[in-house]
């Protein structure tokens, strides 16, 4: 998208070295009526061309300003979608890092059901947040 641009401001300097140089040629005393006509045609076409090349530069600009919306707008998309998970996932992860430690006095380790309850725990706590994300509609 940046091509387009660069090639109108290419076109611009030209239009503005030419209408330097034709107003150089023009007022010089060897230069003819009829060229010197002929140069201030030339000079009336450049400044019709200048505001056209203005609004194309514009019109680039603006395609190459929406393109980087769309493109932020996806980067968004995709970052909000890898903070749920993070968010979703933080807490069946403590669990199970608190869990998975070695010590003696964890009386949950010797019910029969110790193991049930800490999946259980794992999965409530990321259906948690999922849930209450899901109720704001912000997934």
């Amino acid at each position: 998208m940046a091509e387009p641009e660069d090639l109108v401001g290419k076109v611009r300097l030209c239009l503005m070295d030419g209408q330097r140089d034709i107003r150089f040629i023009i007022h010089q005393q060897v230069v003819t009526k009829k060229y010197r006509k002929l140069g201030q045609e030339m000079l009336r076409d450049i400044e019709t061309l200048l505001p056209h090349n203005d609004f194309l530069s514009e019109k680039s600009d603006f395609l190459l300003n929406a393109t980087q919306g769309f493109i932020d707008m996806e980067q968004n998309r995709i970052m909000k979608v890898f903070s749920i998970a993070a968010v979703v996932f933080l807490p069946p992860t403590l669990i199970a890092g608190i869990y998975g430690m070695n010590f003696q006095n964890m009386p949950e380790l010797g019910w029969p059901w110790g193991y049930s309850m800490a999946l259980g725990f794992m999965v409530l706590a990321g259906a948690g947040p999922y849930l209450y994300f899901k109720r704001k509609k912000w997934i």
